[in-house]
């Protein structure tokens, strides 16, 4: 069975932004598009604000993802990922639900996180 043309993306996406690779990761993004990071009540608005508090925070700390599963339809996509998280000596693991709704173009236009915990997550890259 072929993978839904949304998922394929996802994982492209999701390998762009650990290799740094900021021009992949935007290409994958909507001009106008609305990031809700975990727990966050406001979200990050527009591809090149989204691109740029990347490329500065990730100079601060590190993320990876072992994308466990990844469901998808012509508008939608739901990716289940345990996560760790680096900063300096520390690290943090985690689990993380995220939901997207794509446009027409394979593009992302919303993206929403949810973690296991919360609070740590926001501590954490706070």
């Amino acid at each position: 069975m072929t993978e839904h043309p949304h998922a394929t993306m996802y994982r492209d996406f999701m390998k762009a932004m650990e290799a740094g690779d900021y021009q992949a990761f935007a290409d994958a993004l909507d001009e106008d598009v609305e990031w809700w990071e975990v727990g966050a009540s406001e979200p990050i608005r527009g591809k090149g604000n989204l691109t740029a508090r990347f490329q500065r925070e990730m100079r601060e700390w590190e993320i990876t993802g072992n994308v466990h599963d990844v469901l998808a339809t012509d508008d939608h996509l739901v990716a289940l990922i345990e996560a760790v998280g680096k900063r300096g000596d520390r690290t943090f693991n985690y689990r993380t639900a995220e939901i997207l709704h794509v446009n027409d173009e394979g593009k992302i236009t919303q993206r929403w996180s949810f973690a296991d915990d919360t609070q740590a997550v926001k501590a954490f890259f706070s």
